[in-house]
């Protein structure tokens, strides 16, 4: 078997011709498929299904250029292509879906002798498609068929718009400041990025954007409250009716027919609510799952995270003679706090954080855990300078993928953190092997002036997160695209390798891999290192209670939704946080016009999947506590389970193999140094409560 696999070519793309060779390639599927089912009745893998996953990964070839450099490097002629060719996949997918004939042949294929025969891999491929035929309404008469593509087409134009909307209204946002007196209290690092930043547009002073980087900055250093409500402001309306952009970019009306199409789609299939619908892909099996697991944690949350509200407010109210904290002060007083507890800053640990070195030390930390290897590939075809791409092989130095890494903020590139999949890995008709390739893609603050980009340890942590999601991307031993790496994984379990690797950021012999001071090239002193632990679980339990907020608002919206009212959103909202905020909101800020996990990503009535996952990775880590962190017989098992099996096998069954039991609530509780009540030792069930 041989391993072939082509990279993509980014320098020399012709826009224009990537859509009419998606939309090409999508008509000849479609007959080979139809000319597939025409010429026998006596259906098996290789005739039938080996063919179909050619097919995908074809399609996934022609896809991934048009989506990744609409979320990397957008344009306008390049929205249009992707406007134009997501509209065709949509389509497409639900002629695949919904053909009843494929359905019953893949049926039979389950239903006959060589089923028991089949790889694992291969017989799970083939239960999701079952369960998939039915969730696109192929036993739906003609016309609901014909119903349900085109609400499918149209939540996947609404979701684009919502995108756009949320990027167009965050890049058309700028403060240009030219008396410095304003921007005091700001580190020297992001004064310098400011600088930088006027100075491309020929501009004297310092220019900040809603870039996360300069948000940051300017919401927990600068001195000036009305610079910090400012910004707030800008942020917390973007794409929204309030604040200072342009209305054109309001996605109110997007948000209300992106929930009023998928709650269409859900009861056409008979599911009560788009909830429903989304839990048939999940580990947890019901709402009331679901809301039990989360109302669970926020009863243990709460209370720790109101006290930790009241001791900010009195160390304002102390020490800066502050009376009454805004929502654009709470990060501003949070870390002088922090400060003044700890004597620690986050900006304090920037200059141990050299992009360049956390990235060979994470790639060391791998090698030690895992026996991979990483190479940079100098001469790479990239779509941007700053793009890194590496070659990844095993302890026996045979190669097993490619990895690229997108680390900085930049126009046309949608803010947030993330990782995608180029190819999986899969085994091809003549018997070789396409080996996967995988993007990780920050925005952190690019390399100002003379100096490497200095990362705070939060962005390594979120570095070690999106690399996670590699790892289990390009470390799977699965050869079929379907259930291989990421694919496959039910979406409240797709976290847990992310989650799972953070940890290393907080292990001293680990942070001594990636930590080293860019002009002296000291590793982090003990002393910071200290620091930097007893500040771990600052204010954890307030993190925890904003993250349920998410994600319980996401649930009820997608459980309660009704068609007759028109402000639900904003009033679920405000119920969320009537009940488990710690401080107010203003009645003006509108976080839902911006929340694009669940109203453009794939986390619709999903939101509560990390709190979900990390439970799993929190339990999973505790036996790397327990065996040593580069303990090399326990990273083998963690690396042939849940890294290694990706959609093959149920991620419980999987974690029950690693960790020889169910998992437990109170271990995340205690990760996090959250204080319960009581011990509840609640396991995550894997025969969770009916409705």
């Amino acid at each position: 078997m041989a391993d072939v696999t082509q990279l993509p070519s980014f320098t020399t793309i012709d826009l224009p011709a990537l859509g009419q060779q998606l939309h090409t390639l999508l008509e000849k599927n479609c007959t080979a498929l139809t000319n597939l089912l025409q010429k026998t009745s006596d259906y098996n893998w290789n005739n039938l299904l080996q063919p179909m996953e050619d097919m995908s990964a074809a399609v996934e070839k022609a896809w991934t250029p048009i989506s990744h450099l609409h979320s990397v490097a957008d344009t306008e002629q390049l929205r249009e292509i992707y406007n134009t060719a997501i509209s065709e996949l949509s389509d497409y997918h639900m002629a695949v879906m919904q053909n009843a004939a494929l359905y019953q042949a893949v049926a039979a294929i389950k239903a006959g002798p060589e089923f028991s025969q089949l790889e694992v891999a291969q017989q799970a491929i083939i239960n999701h498609l079952l369960r998939d035929f039915k969730l696109a309404g192929v036993d739906l008469p003609a016309a609901e068929k014909k119903q349900f593509a085109t609400l499918n087409q149209k939540l996947a134009k609404l979701t684009t718009q919502f995108q756009e909307n949320v990027l167009d209204s965050t890049q058309s946002w700028q403060k240009h400041i030219t008396d410095k007196k304003l921007l005091s209290g700001l580190p020297e690092h992001a004064l310098a990025s400011a600088k930088q930043a006027a100075e491309r547009q020929q501009l004297s002073g310092w220019l900040f954007s809603l870039d996360m980087p300069d948000y940051q900055a300017l919401i927990t250093y600068a001195d000036d409250n009305e610079l910090r409500r400012e910004i707030y402001f800008a942020f917390s309306t973007r794409a929204s009716d309030q604040g200072p952009h342009d209305k054109k970019w309001d996605n109110s009306q997007t948000m209300q027919e992106i929930l009023h199409t998928r709650h269409a789609m859900a009861q056409l299939l008979g599911f009560a609510h788009y909830a429903k619908y989304s839990l048939a892909t999940k580990m947890a099996k019901t709402p009331s799952r679901v809301m039990t697991f989360l109302e669970e944690l926020a009863q243990a949350a709460l209370p720790q995270a109101k006290q930790e509200f009241a001791d900010l407010v009195d160390f304002a109210k102390t020490h800066y003679q502050v009376d009454t904290l805004h929502a654009w002060d709470i990060a501003y007083y949070s870390e002088k706090l922090r400060q003044y507890a700890y004597a620690v800053s986050k900006e304090g640990f920037r200059p141990y954080f050299p992009a360049e070195h956390v990235i060979n030390g994470l790639f060391a930390i791998l090698t030690r855990l895992y026996g991979m290897q990483f190479t940079c590939m100098g001469s790479a075809d990239v779509w941007h300078a700053d793009v890194m791409l590496f070659s990844v092989s095993d302890a026996d130095k045979k190669l097993r993928g490619y990895l690229y890494l997108d680390l900085y903020a930049r126009q046309g590139k949608r803010d947030g953190a993330w990782m995608t999949d180029a190819y999986a890995r899969r085994k091809l008709a003549n018997g070789d092997r396409e080996l996967p390739i995988g993007f990780v893609t920050c925005n952190f603050n690019a390399p100002v002036g003379n100096d490497p980009a200095l990362l705070t340890h939060d962005d390594v942590n979120t570095l070690f997160h999106e690399c996670g999601h590699a790892v289990q991307h390009l470390f799977t031993v699965i050869d079929y695209a379907s259930v291989a790496g990421i694919n496959g994984i039910p979406w409240d379990a797709v976290e847990i390798a992310s989650q799972f690797m953070e940890n290393w950021c907080w292990e001293k012999p680990a942070i001594d891999m990636i930590a080293q001071h860019y002009q002296t090239k000291e590793l982090l002193p003990t002393e910071l290192f200290e620091k930097l632990i007893r500040a771990k679980n600052f204010q954890s339990a307030m993190q925890t209670m904003r993250q349920l907020q998410f994600a319980l608002f996401d649930f009820r919206l997608h459980c309660e939704y009704d068609t007759k009212q028109t402000d639900q959103i904003q009033v679920i909202l405000d119920q969320v946080r009537e009940k488990y905020a710690v401080f107010p909101t203003p009645t003006w800020n509108r976080f839902a016009h911006g929340f694009s996990h669940i109203f453009a990503g794939g986390y619709a009535a999903g939101y509560y999947s990390y709190k979900w996952a990390e439970v799993l990775a929190s339990d999973a880590f505790s036996l790397f506590k327990e065996n040593g962190i580069f303990d090399q017989k326990t990273g083998a098992a963690f690396l042939y389970t849940l890294l290694g099996q990706g959609g093959a096998q149920e991620p419980m069954t999987l974690f029950i193999q690693f960790r020889g039991r169910e998992p437990s609530i109170d271990a995340l509780l205690r990760h996090t140094g959250i204080i319960a009540t009581k011990q509840t030792n609640k396991k995550v069930s894997t025969n969770p409560v009916s409705c």
